[in-house]
């Protein structure tokens, strides 16, 4: 490995930026263990003209520290940029070690770091470069081996002898040296090490090469799994889902949605992952507080939308997405609306958005390409002023704004067919709602027009057409119709109705101001119990606390704050603990202060000692000043100001489970109902609390 690692210097003709390099420093020990060799290299850095005639510079150096220890067979390779040092700090190091569980085996570790000061104003395009580098370099590496591997053999050069200690009392005929063959190919990662991670792997260097490991979800590097999962992606747009996705990681508890859901989001908003981070946040909260996980498995839907709504999942389209026909046209909508209510009609529509997010991860196992996303055909024939109705268009409007929010890029193509007269007027009234990422994939056919060239055919096999627009195969979806009236339901039916599919959810929202915490009052009588806490941050930052107290607070009282709104439906504010009361006489801290950033989900349990009283404490927390300048820093007057008026908002849950039935950590507890069995790759739970959360419920 090190002898077709050398032939790299002092120039590569598998690398054409790298030009030459020159020795700048050698040692070697006495007995040839160690050999530590410094080189300067000189790249030619694929960047614009402009770029380099403004930096004054054709070429980049950089300097490498090649350690080899052959007595603990180790190499170590460290390399930095000398030119533009005061600007930009690029830090690489990889490790060749010999793995502790077999002789046979080497593990290669690398990290590189990527640090941009000031560049004369082009410090992004400094980062894409060095980004698009780094990674055209590591996705060769193993290639370059391999060649010079090969190139080895051909020379008849196929063992390679172990360094062994000299030994001078014997002469060099009488001394044998174990030989071991050099394994012709190196399985090394193809992957794209990003700022700040490590990428390790085990190399299998025995006589016989191993074949490549396919890409799996669990190596999110591999450039197989891109392909195979993601499709393609820029490294600019890799290193953001990763950056993404370890925020997640860090402060959602291994709840992450996987890759594919995130980069659905990432790509709604241009890769900017602030504004990718928020409304992923948001969506996550929401998923969690109305269960739509378990809608799939926990609903079923109406009778009257199993018989009248006209829509249903139909083969798939040229391109392998899912295909979903909704005929529009022929459905009652001002019916269904009046039979079901508005959300009915929303939460059927979220059950056929879950289910394409299924039926894509099935897809993309099928045709052996990523198929992120669903196509859907909208027949219009028959659509008239009827679908125009106030309360119809209003019950769209809001399916539509749930549904963009929630669902980002899972619409690959939107046809619509046999668009009537009335259809514009249709349009002028929804298209301000749709975002314009999606509306550029609405292509629009009046009349036949969807028969003629650029029509049906070039996007749908003549084979699946469905019948009722001229094809051969018969399309199973239901044809519609007008909605008896008996099924009409009165207002307040309807009303009670919504509330209660809206309500149905075991999770509480309250609000936390400054000055206001929200406090849960929990009584114990059996000592031994466990209390656990599900909550995700909403927005702001609090401070959570768990306190204990032998004498019950006086009842709960809504704070009467008026300016904050206190009792609005975002969320309730409960103050428990007296003014007056006194910690360490009138209650005391039983657990340490947990402070909670936005966007984060927490989940724990405490183990009382006591019985008597516990209280669960949300605080708003305040951003501490500087403490050398007393000045409060800019990342966190950037977070306060981002707090309108002091104002959080939790979303929490909270159990109290005997010690009997507790069978999970007793420091903390993954609560069943808070993973997103959908888009999680990897949710953990506990069988145990799950019932018994169950029975709690």
């Amino acid at each position: 490995l090190l002898q077709a690692y050398e032939r790299r210097f002092p120039t590569c003709p598998l690398i054409p930026m790298f030009v030459a390099s020159d020795t700048v420093n050698e040692y070697k020990s006495e007995d040839e263990a160690i050999h530590v060799i410094e080189r300067r290299c000189k790249l030619d850095i694929d960047a614009p003209r402009l770029l380099k005639k403004i930096a004054g510079v054709d070429y980049v150096y950089f300097v490498q520290k090649n350690s080899l220890n052959r007595r603990e067979r180790t190499l170590h390779i460290e390399a930095y940029n000398e030119t533009f040092s005061n600007r930009v700090i690029i830090n690489e190091h990889c490790s060749y070690t010999v793995h502790p569980d077999n002789e046979d085996w080497t593990c290669f570790e690398q990290s590189a770091s990527l640090d941009i000061k000031s560049f004369f104003g082009f410090e992004s395009t400094v980062e894409k470069i060095a980004m698009k580098q780094y990674t055209s370099n590591i996705k060769k590496g193993k290639e370059i081996i391999e060649y010079y591997l090969k190139q080895l053999e051909e020379e008849g050069i196929t063992f390679v002898p172990r360094w062994t200690p000299p030994v001078p009392c014997k002469s060099e005929s009488s001394t044998s040296h174990p030989r071991r063959p050099v394994s012709p190919a190196i399985n090394i990662p193809e992957s794209a090490t990003k700022e700040g991670l490590n990428n390790k792997e085990i190399l299998n260097t025995s006589s016989s090469p191993s074949e490549p490991t396919a890409g799996t979800p669990d190596d999110k590097l591999d450039a197989d799994y891109i392909k195979r999962y993601l499709g393609d992606l820029t490294p600019m747009q890799e290193s953001c889902l990763i950056r993404l996705r370890q925020w997640l990681q860090e402060t959602h508890k291994g709840k992450i949605p996987k890759d594919e859901h995130i980069l659905r989001f990432l790509r709604a908003r241009d890769f900017n992952i602030d504004k990718a981070r928020e409304i992923l946040c948001q969506s996550l909260t929401w998923r969690k507080q109305h269960q739509v996980d378990y809608i799939l498995d926990t609903w079923n839907p109406p009778q009257v939308l199993q018989d009248y709504y006209a829509g249903g999942w139909h083969h798939h389209d040229k391109d392998g997405r899912p295909l979903y026909v909704l005929r529009l046209g022929q459905m009652d909508t001002k019916g269904l609306v009046r039979a079901l209510g508005e959300e009915a009609l929303l939460r059927y529509v979220l059950s056929i958005n879950e289910e394409g997010l299924r039926r894509c991860e099935e897809n993309t196992k099928v045709f052996g390409r990523p198929i992120s996303s669903w196509t859907c055909l909208v027949d219009l024939e028959g659509l008239n002023m009827r679908h125009l109705w106030r309360p119809g268009v209003k019950a769209l409007l809001r399916i539509i704004e749930v549904v963009e929010a929630n669902y980002p890029e899972t619409l690959g193509r939107l046809l619509i067919l046999r668009a009537p007269r009335v259809f514009p007027v249709l349009w002028t009234l929804v298209s301000p709602f749709i975002d314009d990422n999606t509306r550029k994939k609405f292509l629009i056919y009046a009349g036949n027009d969807y028969q003629g060239p650029g029509g049906l055919l070039d996007y749908i096999d003549k084979e699946i057409i469905p019948d009722f627009l001229g094809g051969e195969c018969m399309c199973e979806v239901p044809e519609g119709g007008l909605v008896p009236k008996s099924l009409y339901r009165t207002a307040e039916e309807l009303e009670n109705e919504d509330i209660k599919l809206w309500t149905e959810t075991i999770y509480q929202s309250a609000s936390v101001f400054k000055g206001a915490p929200h406090e849960v009052l929990i009584q114990i009588v059996d000592a031994s119990s466990v209390i656990t806490w599900d909550f995700d941050v909403c927005k702001g930052d609090i401070v959570f606390n768990i306190f204990h107290s032998k004498r019950a607070p006086q009842p709960p009282k809504k704070d009467s704050l008026g300016a904050h709104s206190i009792t609005s439906p975002g969320g309730n504010n409960v103050q428990l603990i007296d003014k007056v009361w006194q910690l360490g006489r009138d209650y005391s801290m039983v657990e340490s202060p947990l402070i909670c950033k936005e966007g984060e989900s927490v989940q724990g349990s405490h183990v009382t000692r006591w019985p008597g009283f516990y209280i669960l404490q949300w605080k708003f927390h305040s951003m501490p000043a500087c403490a050398t300048t007393n000045l409060p820093r800019v990342d966190d007057v950037l977070a306060s100001l981002q707090v309108s008026s002091h104002k959080c908002k939790v979303m929490y849950y909270t159990e109290v489970i005997g010690s009997e039935d507790f069978r999970g950590s007793m420091t903390s507890l993954e609560s069943s109902h808070s993973g997103f069995s959908q888009l999680s790759a990897a949710t953990t739970s506990s069988s145990q609390s799950h019932s018994s959360s169950m029975i709690s419920r």
